[in-house]
């Protein structure tokens, strides 16, 4: 893979070139690109090898140089649930959901109930627009196969991978739970929420965060077997109840997230490899609070997105896709 800032005539070039490429910026700069082997969506935040920036004019090309055949299919209302069914023997769905869009909900509380979801790699990202536009522009997602542009349904590009490569998924995220914090669970799953129990108790959410003075750029972290996922905060309104970025489960065990540090300094000692090979996205929340504008992450480059996609959606992460040698990976 090979990942790079261009401009809409450069990324045009790749495409008029027949280039199989994952394709992040913003709406007007995605609008000028031709049709081809190509799927979009919007984001103007990103991580490059200069730092973090935010560029309205320019795109983040991923180039899937390893692709034999590629092709793009977006899915909507009730096709979601089918999103595994066009996938190649060998190969990988790249997927981008609009954020608060229908698409975006119904894949956050039921993707993982899709048949086949875990057999083959799925990995994407949740598109956004930039922050000063949210309630304003919505966010998008491009079919560049037919140069058509939609506000929901995800759009997701099936790839068939060389024989030799292989692709697996790996997931940085810098948040562990703090023990020594209280127990929260939910009766209801949601993006949003009014009560909470905690330490068994029922409280009104939103009042109680406020009350503790948490500080709400630390996500909400769940243990699943060991696999620690992140319900990032939104937004707290007392008397309204508390907004996620991804949905919170009901009966599920919550921790307020302990504190990683500098966010852009440990991102770059714990991010192994060669980003540069890698199709990899970070949150815009990491973003934010990691105040990462001109800073480095090391090599890794891509989208700042508001969600992450590991087969299921995810919050305060960095998601990569590796490819590598099929034998190397049958001996590991």
């Amino acid at each position: 893979m090979k990942n790079s800032m261009m401009t809409p005539a450069e990324a045009a070039a790749r495409i008029d070139a027949g280039a199989v490429l994952v394709i992040a910026g913003s709406e007007e700069a995605l609008s000028h690109l031709p049709k081809g082997r190509w799927i979009g969506g919007t984001s103007v935040y990103f991580m490059t090898e200069t730092g973090g920036r935010i560029d309205r004019e320019n795109l983040f090309v991923t180039e899937l140089d390893a692709a034999q055949e590629a092709r793009p299919v977006h899915y909507q209302g009730e096709d979601l649930p089918s999103l595994t069914m066009g996938r190649y023997d060998n190969g990988l769905s790249v997927i981008l959901l609009p954020a608060f869009s229908k698409a975006h909900e119904e894949f956050a509380l039921h993707g993982a109930e899709y048949p086949g979801l875990f057999d083959q790699p799925v990995m994407g990202w949740v598109t956004g627009v930039h922050l000063d536009d949210l309630g304003r522009v919505t966010p998008k997602v491009f079919d560049g196969s037919r140069g058509l542009v939609f506000e929901d349904g995800a759009m997701v590009l099936h790839v068939a991978l060389r024989a030799d490569r292989v692709a697996d998924i790996d997931i940085l995220n810098l948040f562990e739970q703090d023990m020594d914090g209280q127990e929260i669970t939910f009766s209801e799953s949601g993006f949003k929420v009014r009560m909470a129990h905690v330490d068994g108790a029922e409280v009104d959410f939103a009042d109680w965060v406020t009350a503790q003075g948490l500080d709400t750029r630390l996500p909400l972290v769940a243990n699943y077997a060991g696999a620690l996922v992140n319900a990032s905060f939104q937004s707290v309104t007392p008397g309204e109840g508390v907004a996620f970025y991804a949905p919170v489960v009901a009966g599920t065990s919550y921790r307020i997230a302990r504190s990683p540090g500098d966010y852009a300094t440990i991102f770059a000692e714990r991010a192994k490899g060669d980003g540069r090979q890698e199709l990899s996205c970070n949150c815009i929340l990491n973003f934010l609070y990691g105040e990462m504008e001109s800073k480095s992450t090391g090599s890794f480059t891509g989208p700042a997105t508001f969600g992450e996609i590991a087969y299921i959606l995810l919050n305060q992460t960095m998601v990569r896709l590796q490819l590598h040698a099929a034998q190397a990976a049958a001996v590991a």
